[in-house]
Parts: structure tokens; sequence; C-alpha cells
């Protein structure tokens, strides 16, 4: 049994399939911050032609956000 959300979040990470055609980047930022960088991903990785979006979120009990971003990998 999970004795932590991390804990859950690192079992249920550790269940994705590791080649299901996208790349991932996970970041911890603060709220603006993480705003911003969301925001430079989509520009760089428009979502029509890379399939680009935020997978996950979640606000840590400091403040900041922990995401993962995703785009497809075969469109590099």
């Amino acid at each position: 049994m999970a004795s932590s959300p991390r804990d859950l979040a690192s079992r249920m990470a550790g269940r994705r399939k590791p080649d299901d055609g996208y790349l991932r980047e996970t970041f911890i930022l603060p709220r603006e911050a993480a705003r911003t960088r969301a925001r430079d991903f989509l520009s760089r990785y428009p979502k029509a032609a890379y399939m680009s979006g935020v997978e996950s979120w979640r606000e840590l009990p400091g403040g900041d956000i922990e995401f993962t971003m995703r785009r497809l990998r075969s469109a590099d």
C-alpha cells in the first residue's frame, strides 16, 4: 500500500508503457513560472503537429506546481 501520494505517483509511473510514442518532461516550478513554461512548451510544440499537452499536474505542499508535459516523439 502506498504511504504517500509521491509513492503512489511513482508506482503508477512505473506502470506506464515506456515506448508509447511520447516524450515526457516533468517540471517543479512556482505557479507563475509553471504557467510560462507550459505556454512556451505548447508554443514550441503545437498540439496539431505534436499532440502535445499537460499530461498531469499537482500542487505541492510548498505551493510549487509539479507537472508533466508530453509530445509525440515521431514528430521530431
